[in-house]
């Protein structure tokens, strides 16, 4: 028996349920539908860009916001969700995640503006926070201790293949149909689901549940938000003087300050910071949160290097992608066996130095490089994230009480998300600041009407070079769009570098030495 927060006594023996099996494949089902999305949008963003009707003609910072508004939803309401299912019940809320997350892939299938797609993200990211909690409480209900790592290792493998077919399927749905297919096809995904969930899973509550902290919430969300808002304006504008950039900037880290005071003081806090007093937990969460702020920070302008420097179809970038995904499967078996034989701290500083190699090797991409290099850098960086990222999370949940294990699974992955919005919203704002001071000069030749879309984005600027042609001078613009792109990324990707090592180094200080990871 363990006590709760309340004082009432909540037993942890579990009977293991006969239809467990069944259950667990409705619930990769939905966990599937929920990673798909942050995958499957990455090979959408250049089309997406494009003028209507092809696409919606986004900003850079619109294409920026269309990922970072599902992914700071997704994270800053993780936590508050899993205590909804605690309180509610799980099957009802997860049924409930399922239906929103249809409902507005639908409207984001037929947005009819960048705003529209950018709000129903929004609140697909809030369908997305109430399915997987939900899905981990219920696989923890339904079997029994001895099965539940098998069962949970199945889960977290489905959510490693919906990363690694995410691309693949957006590029082959962007082939052969417009842009919102790659949202419609949640939907029958969804209904089967929906369907599974409703017929085998039973439903399960917490006796004692915790209690909501609204405020937290929403200082968090608030925060995250503005901070986010000030950087992506700054990339849109190439400066970061005006007021309206670091008035939002200063006044979402103010608000993040608010919601750390806020969470230390209140008895029922929406996140238990209490475990960043461990440096070890600190360093661990550091290493997740350094790998996905590069992961979806370069995966973004990845895409457009693909596409829009080296020509390729949406389908031909997305399988470009694989060999990211191939080399986690490949690496992450022997992440915990590395970490017995070499120590945590030398796995995790070898990953974080893997991935900035990465970075330093982008940096020598140009339009004319070989394949192959870019296919070993994916490689190279799917490797570094499966080196590192079982052992660092399996480190971190080493120092935590077994009945706060949850609360800690879940602040690792709130994390996660933020890291991976934020990695977006910095580098994608640098990358956007870097090419409109590069490609200014080639813009002067140009009617003033065409300037602000060529100077958007390197898909804009090639944009106006199709519709001037080559007499009018449009190859040039092409020409010194692309260059001032590939300077941009080069400029970015060493950033990117330099911080991962500065992350390298604060693993190698603070994590623990061979043999006292808990791995």
């Amino acid at each position: 028996m363990l006590q709760n927060e309340t004082g009432h006594l909540v037993s942890e023996e579990i009977e293991a349920d006969p239809r467990r099996w069944r259950i667990l494949a409705s619930l990769v089902v939905s966990v599937v539908l929920v990673v798909l999305d942050t995958s499957i949008v990455s090979v959408a963003l250049r089309t997406l860009a494009l003028p209507a009707p092809d696409g919606l003609g986004a900003s850079s910072g619109d294409l920026q916001w269309s990922v970072d508004a599902y992914t700071l939803v997704f994270a800053t309401l993780l936590i508050t969700a899993g205590l909804t299912a605690d309180r509610f019940g799980r099957k009802r809320t997860l049924l409930a995640g399922l239906l929103l997350f249809g409902i507005f892939s639908a409207t984001a299938a037929y947005a009819q503006d960048a705003a529209q797609l950018i709000a129903s993200r929004g609140a697909m990211g809030i369908g997305a926070a109430l399915v997987v909690p939900a899905t981990l409480a219920i696989i923890t209900h339904a079997f029994p201790p001895a099965e539940r790592p098998r069962a949970i290792g199945l889960w977290a493998a489905s959510a490693g293949l919906a990363i690694a077919i995410g691309p693949v399927t957006g590029g082959l749905l962007l082939e052969h149909y417009w842009w919102g297919s790659i949202f419609l096809v949640n939907l029958p995904v969804v209904l089967v689901g929906s369907v599974a969930v409703a017929l085998v899973v039973p439903e399960s509550a917490d006796p004692a549940p915790r209690r909501f902290d609204p405020v937290g919430v929403l200082l968090c969300v608030a925060g995250l938000g503005l901070l986010v808002l000030g950087i992506v304006e700054g990339g849109e504008l190439g400066a970061w003087t005006p007021p309206r950039v670091w008035a939002n900037a200063l006044g979402g880290t103010a608000l993040l300050g608010a919601f750390v005071l806020w969470e230390r003081r209140t008895s029922h806090p929406a996140m238990d910071l209490r475990c960043f007093r461990d440096a070890r937990f600190s360093a661990a969460a550091a290493v997740v949160g350094v790998v996905f702020f590069g992961l979806l920070g370069s995966s973004f302008y990845m895409i457009f290097y693909l596409q829009s420097v080296r020509g390729y179809s949406s389908l031909q970038a997305g399988c470009c992608l694989l060999p990211l995904a191939a080399a986690q499967l490949v690496v992450s078996p022997a992440s915990a066996s590395a970490a017995r034989r070499f120590g945590v701290r030398a796995v995790c500083a070898a990953g974080l130095t893997m991935t900035a190699l990465t970075f330093f090797g982008v940096s020598l991409l140009d339009q004319r490089s070989p394949l192959w290099q870019c296919e070993a850098l994916f490689f190279l960086m799917g490797s570094a994230m499966g080196l590192a990222m079982p052992v660092a999370t399996a480190s971190a949940m080493s120092t935590m009480p077994q009945r706060t294990a949850g609360a800690g699974a879940a602040m690792l992955n709130s994390l996660r998300q933020v890291a991976g919005a934020l990695g977006v919203a910095v580098l994608g704002s640098l990358l956007s600041s870097h090419y409109r001071v590069r490609v200014r000069e080639a813009l002067a030749p140009l009617p003033t009407t065409l300037r602000p879309l060529a100077e958007e984005s390197v898909e804009g600027a090639l944009t106006v070079a199709g519709r001037l042609g080559a007499t009018a001078g449009g190859d040039v613009l092409a020409t010194r769009a692309v260059e001032a792109f590939v300077s941009a990324m080069r400029v970015t990707s060493l950033v990117a570098g330099g911080v991962t090592l500065v992350g390298a180094v604060v693993v190698w200080v603070f994590l623990p030495r061979k043999g006292s990871s808990g791995v």
